[in-house]
């Protein structure tokens, strides 16, 4: 199946899979390679020396194309840029933090820019800026997540731009990826089915809460750090719906140091980072200031293997996904299920 997708990104099928953080490392990452689709690694939550054994490893164990995930404006951010460059990344990706300079750097050695958005003005905006793709994630996909249901929002980004749109919120199988194709998409992207696959990283006592979470349990809030995002409503989501802004603010404190610590970012660098982040979006300094609680109370969750004491960010679709394949057979059925999907359709003209 070629796709404006499979074109640029080098990948035999327009499956991509996002860069969840502690969840995409370079084993997801090269099984999603081997296996045909695109996949990010998660470099927003990894210091500069993991992001580089992350890139060799999945160099080690795939000759497939990848690409890193990052955010521009931490303090390492053109070292990280250095890396992707020198060791021939196909593609970066990229949300809240757009950088000219850097996106500019990027494309002109070649690595294809393809920011995440979740609203038609950061769409527009992202290309204005030079982005060779554009993801766009409706409101039922997982973390932070816009307000427009994913159709209305292809819609929308596929009139206005005219570079490549992947659709991502809301998929899981071949009749969403023709779905998708079938309103102008050039792929899919899912982040919540690839979590739930053997190779992923997380702990089994968290896939068992994924799967056994009906979708009106995955709710949308914007309690940790003032942006929409969606989770599943388990017991500390339930505590910090009811915590007061005074509570939120410590808890970002406490997080932003430890955050500082776990990245090797002194606490001004990340201050630095917060301000021109700020400057360059339309965040509110509170949003800034608690940018790090989300990564880290997804931590004790994704790595520690603690779902009760921590933050699930979870498309809606886990509430339909019922098991835990590996990614081949996960990228075989999905591509089985377009064909099938495509020829019934077709047989309608008959």
């Amino acid at each position: 199946m070629q796709t404006a997708l499979t074109e640029r990104l080098g990948c035999r099928y327009p499956i991509v899979q996002t860069a969840m953080g502690w969840v995409a490392d370079a084993r997801l990452v090269a099984a999603t390679g081997n296996a045909g689709g695109f996949g990010f690694l998660a470099g927003a939550v990894m210091t500069l020396p993991e992001i580089e054994d992350g890139i060799r490893e999945i160099k080690r164990l795939t000759d497939a194309h990848f690409g890193v995930n990052f955010h521009m404006y931490v303090p390492h951010a053109e070292q990280i840029i250095d890396l992707c460059i020198q060791n021939n990344v196909r593609a970066v990706s990229y949300s809240r933090s757009p950088s000219a300079d850097s996106v500019r750097r990027l494309k002109a050695a070649g690595v294809l820019c393809m920011p995440t958005v979740g609203a038609l003005k950061h769409a527009v905006k992202a290309v204005e800026l030079g982005a060779d793709i554009i993801v766009i994630q409706g409101g039922e996909g997982g973390g932070h997540t816009g307000s427009v249901a994913t159709s209305i929002l292809l819609k929308q980004v596929r009139d206005a731009v005219d570079v490549p749109v992947v659709a991502a919120g809301g998929f899981s199988d071949g009749q969403d990826l023709i779905a998708a194709l079938a309103l102008g998409a050039c792929g899919i992207a899912m982040g919540t089915r690839f979590l739930l696959t053997q190779e992923s990283p997380v702990p089994d006592a968290t896939k068992a809460v994924y799967l056994s979470t009906p979708p009106e349990q995955i709710i949308t809030s914007t309690k940790l750090d003032g942006l929409p995002q969606r989770m599943i409503l388990n017991p500390l989501l339930s505590r910090l719906e009811k915590a007061s802004k005074l509570q939120m603010l410590a808890l970002a404190v406490r997080n932003g140091l430890a955050f500082s610590q776990l990245t090797g970012v002194s606490v001004l660098g990340l201050l630095r980072s917060g301000l021109a982040m700020q400057k360059n979006t339309d965040l509110t300094l509170g949003q800034t200031m608690m940018a790090a609680n989300a990564p880290m109370m997804i931590q004790e969750a994704m790595v520690n293997g603690h779902p009760a004491q921590g933050i699930l960010p979870s498309g809606q679709v886990a509430g339909v996904i019922t098991e835990l394949p590996l990614v081949a057979e996960l990228i075989e059925r999905i591509m089985t299920e377009a064909e099938q999907t495509l020829a019934r359709v077709q047989a309608l003209q008959q």
